[in-house]
């Protein structure tokens, strides 16, 4: 079964196990020398490389996909597409019941502190990746940057906000660590790293409710991070998110987000009596998980979605891409498809054209 970690990591899923592989359009020709992925060197062997490039281990020959336990750029390939279509319809025959519709959705703040009650501080991986990823994190963070106020959207248990404080250099540097679930920010009150609101200040906010985070004004903030934290709305939600968003945000400001697109291992392996609507689903522990298209982020984000009314919400995309991954259980000789979105979008220094 599958572990509803922020991280966006799962175990093991059987029935795809016997699915090939091919490259993806988006990965460059392998090189003529030795490939990264088999040099062994630790310089050449990093989990990435240039910020959305997501990595330069390249499966150019599939007798060889079971020597790793990561292959990055690999492409579904036309019998899995064929099996997750499958999977979608069962998933559709089957929806959740309208009596748990109402279960679930009236009041998700419930399930997430549920989970966090039931998960310790130790069962989340930090994410040490996110300046490698996103770069504006280093810059930030550096001695010599301007005072700079970062906003994390989703802060669950800290493991973004604490990786970025431990190579902070800027005492200028503020991060407001903001959770829907109450529990969450006890979790990160409670971190020995927290320091009382000096750079660090941890509070409850819920991102698609009606008022700005606590200690936060109209474009008071610099930087907004989102990590898997979009899909966790309900799809009614997602435009007073990024109004909110919008409100905090200065002119020019960036939004880093990572989520899940369509097609992932998560969203194939439902079962019956998940399905909530079309790419939205609970999960065993009663919260909530959208996949997201890539084109449907940038309306999203844009302000041209359908259920946008507001014109003075949008952004620009500065950068989004589709970071598609092959992990495997080489003991058991198992495949997963993974596939994440992850993006920078920056708020308009004027509303958008009506």
């Amino acid at each position: 079964m599958e572990s509803s970690q922020g991280n966006g990591e799962s175990v093991l899923v059987q029935d795809i196990s016997s699915l090939t592989v091919r490259d993806s359009p988006a990965a460059t020709e392998p090189p003529t020398e030795i490939p990264p992925h088999l040099s062994h060197d630790p310089d050449n062997n990093l989990k990435r490389s240039d910020p959305f490039q997501f990595g330069s281990r390249y499966l150019s020959d599939e007798a060889n996909v079971f020597e790793f336990n990561a292959w990055d750029h690999v492409e579904t390939d036309d019998t899995y597409k064929e099996y997750a279509e499958l999977q979608y319809a069962k998933q559709r025959e089957a929806p959740v019941s309208d009596f748990d519709k109402t279960r679930f959705n009236s009041d998700p703040a419930k399930w997430w502190n549920n989970f966090y009650k039931n998960n310790t501080a130790n069962f989340f991986k930090d994410r040490k990746w996110l300046q490698q990823e996103f770069p504006i994190l280093s810059r930030i963070t550096s001695a010599d940057s301007p005072p700079t106020i970062l906003l994390e959207v989703g802060a669950g248990a800290g493991n973004t906000a604490f990786p970025i404080l431990k190579h902070n250099q800027n005492p200028q540097l503020k991060i407001h660590a903001c959770d829907f679930s109450k529990k969450a920010v006890e979790v990160i009150r409670q971190n020995e790293l927290y320091d009382n609101g000096v750079n660090i200040q941890a509070d409850v906010w819920d991102v698609a409710g009606e008022d700005l985070p606590p200690g936060l004004g109209d474009e008071s903030v610099d930087v907004v991070v989102m990590i898997f934290i979009f899909s966790a709305l309900s799809p009614s939600q997602w435009q007073k998110a990024v109004s909110n968003i919008y409100k905090v945000l200065k002119p020019g400001g960036e939004v880093l987000f990572r989520d899940y697109g369509r097609g992932d291992l998560a969203q194939v392996r439902f079962k019956k009596g998940r399905y909530l609507e079309e790419n939205f689903y609970i999960r065993g522990d009663g919260t909530r998980v959208y996949f997201f298209e890539k084109d449907e982020l940038v309306k999203i984000w844009s302000g041209n979605a359908e259920e946008a009314h507001d014109e003075h919400t949008g952004f620009d995309t500065i950068e989004l891409g589709v970071d598609r991954r092959l992990l495997v259980n080489r003991a058991k000789q198992l495949k997963m498809y993974r596939c994440w979105m992850q993006g920078r979008f920056r708020k308009r220094e004027t509303p958008a054209p009506v």
